[in-house]
């Protein structure tokens, strides 16, 4: 029995899509935002970084909250130890 192959889009659905009722179109919106998630992607490990760097450097829940415009309790929980 022959097994399918699955590429890296199979979670994507993209393979399942029917070229003659899916015509090919201008990619760049699909183009920009997978770009987009690549950025925030690097974006978020930049923050993360700059918050492990501020409790380093002796900066306490409560001014690394005011930075980010949130609690003392929200950024320690989202970027304290686990």
């Amino acid at each position: 029995m022959a097994t399918l192959k699955k590429t890296n889009h199979d979670h994507t659905g993209l393979d399942r899509l029917d070229p003659s009722t899916h015509p090919a179109r201008d990619a760049a919106s699909f183009r920009r935002i997978v770009a987009a998630k690549g950025q925030l992607a690097d974006a978020e490990q930049d923050l993360r970084d700059a918050v492990r760097a501020a409790r380093a450097a002796g900066d306490s829940w409560t001014v690394i909250g005011a930075a980010l415009d949130i609690s003392r309790q929200a950024a320690q929980q989202r970027f304290g130890e686990r």
